[in-house]
């Protein structure tokens, strides 16, 4: 995720020959006690290994992962790999932000409106700009050393520069400690107000990247999740109707993963993607998905390999949606409210991205020389058709998905 005070941490990449062919023939489309450490201990820390916690987490080569699942009904890990391991957190970093809103707030008394202005956005969308000003005007990394207190984490440290929030160091095993603060020790009110709008997570993340991989890909609801993305290699995000990005969200370089070599002890310079949250009825499971890539990687397939790995996961609660998962091609592909091109473009995916077929059925003809193909895969998680010629099969009509 974006990461700075002023700066997005991306880089986009051109696509040419036939797939620019394709991209345009596409685009014909809280509020009880004070919240203080003295009101509100820090649950205790489950940092040992559980007897009942595995070790098969599916690891997609070239990715360096750091995994925690908890289960708070058995009150024990059912995973565990690398779970102290520590990754540049990216818009992970933002809980503890909003932990530090409220620590001292009363919270009998309601959120201003002019606060859940930047709140909501900054949990749901994960505003970058929210969180520039609050980090900006509250002691930079003094946040993050006030909640690694507060909490008690073992693998939190600020960043060295503090004008990069997304810097902050964390691990799978201390963002399972922020989520048991928020649920089990958080005054009432406010751990509504986290949580309800975590499970309020829009599709289009503020930066239009699309940000529901991970927890959000691999469980159906009910989840809460908040996910974090940061990489040069990562194109400008493409979520929503629109086929173009407009002037100004153009991502750029990340200046100090290239001018500060000793910004922090952790990796700054490959893409991290990152998705944490909790699975089930009641927030049983929580789930920490921390991921580093190879360089160069791009968002898509960095999206499908935290997927994959998700799903592999022991996650007691979680239940796996209905489909057949398929690889897709191009870039910007459209998903269309109806099986046919038109002004009916609901969003468009990363490049190259793992999609779940839930049904498929024929609609208008679609030609990419020397492919044509009338039959159209429904996504039940986008809510919406892409055609079946942009899917990664050859046969026109997928063989074992039934039909809508």
């Amino acid at each position: 995720m974006p990461c700075t005070a002023s700066t997005k941490a991306t880089a986009g990449r051109r696509h040419t020959g036939l797939l620019a062919t394709v991209t345009a023939f596409l685009s014909l489309t809280l509020v009880g006690t004070v919240f203080s450490p003295s009101a509100a201990a820090a649950p205790a820390r489950p940092d040992a290994p559980s007897a009942a916690a595995r070790t098969s987490v599916v690891v997609p080569v070239g990715v360096t992962a750091g995994v925690a699942v908890y289960d708070r009904q058995a009150g024990t890990f059912t995973e565990q790999l690398n779970p102290s391991m520590q990754f540049r957190s990216a818009s992970i970093v933002k809980l503890l932000m909003v932990l530090d809103y409220f620590w001292n707030r009363d919270p009998g008394s309601p959120v201003p409106a002019a606060d859940r202005a930047w709140l909501e956005p900054m949990l749901r969308s994960s505003d970058d700009d929210a969180a520039n000003d609050y980090w900006s005007n509250h002691g930079y990394t003094s946040i993050v050393t006030r909640m690694r207190r507060n909490l008690e984490l073992s693998d939190t440290e600020p960043p060295a520069n503090p004008d990069f929030w997304g810097y902050t160091a964390m691990s799978a095993r201390d963002t399972v400690t922020v989520y048991r603060y928020i649920l089990e020790k958080a005054p009432a009110s406010v751990r509504t107000f986290i949580m309800d709008n975590l499970r309020q997570s829009t599709r289009c993340a503020s930066d239009r990247f699309d940000q529901h991989f991970g927890i959000a890909g691999a469980f159906n609801r009910p989840w809460a999740v908040k996910q974090g993305w940061s990489g040069s290699s990562y194109p400008e995000g493409t979520c929503g109707p629109a086929s173009t990005v407009s002037a100004g969200t153009a991502a750029e370089a990340d200046p100090v993963a290239e001018a500060d070599p000793v910004a922090a002890a952790v990796d700054l310079t490959h893409p991290v993607l990152h998705s944490t949250g909790t699975v089930g009825t009641g927030d049983r499971s929580i789930v920490a998905v921390f991921t580093q890539h190879e360089a160069g990687t791009s968002y898509g397939k960095a999206y499908t390999d935290v997927g994959r790995l998700t799903r592999s996961l022991n996650v007691p609660g979680g239940v796996a949606p209905t489909g057949k998962w398929y690889g897709t091609w191009s870039s910007q592909v459209a998903v269309r409210s109806e099986p046919r091109i038109g002004n009916n473009v609901l969003t468009r995916l990363p490049a190259g991205v793992e999609v779940l077929v839930g049904c498929q059925k024929k609609g208008q003809t679609v030609s990419v020389p020397p492919y044509t193909n009338d039959w159209w895969a429904y996504l039940p998680q986008y809510g919406g058709y892409i055609s079946n010629i942009y899917i990664s099969h050859p046969d026109n009509q997928l063989p074992d998905v039934r039909l809508c």
